[in-house]
């Protein structure tokens, strides 16, 4: 495929096969969906709508991720909680497997102000546990650099700096664990885009997630209505060797098509 057939969009939780269905018409070939809520739980996958499902993304070329739900705490380790935190992840990447998905985009949790190393520890075990898992499953994991909070904030993402990355990924050292690269979010952060291409490894993003904003708070902007400098980006990543899927995840169908047109003229 080349740049902008590998070009997609985060479908939230709609209807997976209405989302599939669009981009067949628009010849979008990848999909990053959220099995939280309505019509795409997890525990709403008969092998009959699997079957149907497969059967069009077959036939449209079109690859999907799972999302899971950042605001589900993976650093957590109160009794009972922990446990369904577990489960969770596991649910998703079994989803994953039946559909044959591409991966499943996975967090660090958040904290509190406090605990900060337990809630790291914690993190880290999990994921550990995690990619075991989906290393019996054929999985991919997808690990997301999350958004840096206001300081005054309460709750603040893990996994939201280069080094917080790093506490990951050089623990978790699986080919199934790889590296969902939020760009919007490491605009946030002194290092900037920049910093976590030249930090981390670009041989281990399965995806690249897009989005505009101006460096100070995380808000899901169009491009061009920020600061993101998205032609440079592109073209740093893909001389970095990236081949993989990008990932709208900003505004309505309309403005994903527009966008298309928008990184079409890039002429990358």
């Amino acid at each position: 495929m080349d740049f902008i057939e590998r070009i997609g969009y985060d479908s939230g939780a709609a209807r997976l096969e209405e989302s599939l269905a669009f981009a067949a018409e628009h010849g979008i070939h990848y999909l990053d969906f959220s099995a939280d809520t309505g019509p795409n739980r997890v525990d709403n996958w008969p092998d009959d709508r699997l079957r149907a499902v497969r059967s069009v993304m077959d036939d449209h070329e079109i690859t999907v991720t799972v999302h899971t739900a950042s605001a589900v705490n993976v650093a957590e380790f109160a009794p009972h909680v922990s446990d369904g935190v577990d489960a969770y992840l596991r649910g998703n990447i079994d989803l994953a497997r039946r559909i044959t998905a591409h991966g499943v985009v996975v967090h660090a949790g958040m904290h509190f102000s406090s605990a900060f190393d337990e809630r790291m520890a914690a993190a880290r075990e999990r994921l550990m546990r995690a990619t075991d898992y989906a290393e019996n499953s054929g999985v991919n994991l997808f690990f997301e650099n999350l958004n840096r909070e206001p300081d005054s904030a309460e709750v603040h993402y893990l996994g939201h700096t280069v080094e917080e990355c790093r506490y990951f990924f050089d623990a978790i050292t699986s080919e199934r664990f790889g590296w969902a690269f939020t760009v919007n979010h490491a605009n946030l952060v002194p290092e900037g885009i920049g910093g976590f291409i030249d930090s981390l490894d670009v041989n281990r993003i399965g995806e690249v997630r897009l989005a505009d904003n101006t460096g100070e708070v995380e808000i899901h902007m169009l491009p061009g209505q920020g600061n993101i400098d998205f032609p440079a980006t592109f073209r740093r990543l893909e001389s970095a060797g990236y081949q993989g899927y990008y990932t709208m995840a900003f505004g309505s169908l309309d403005d994903k098509l527009a966008a298309l047109d928008l990184f079409r003229s890039y002429g990358i």
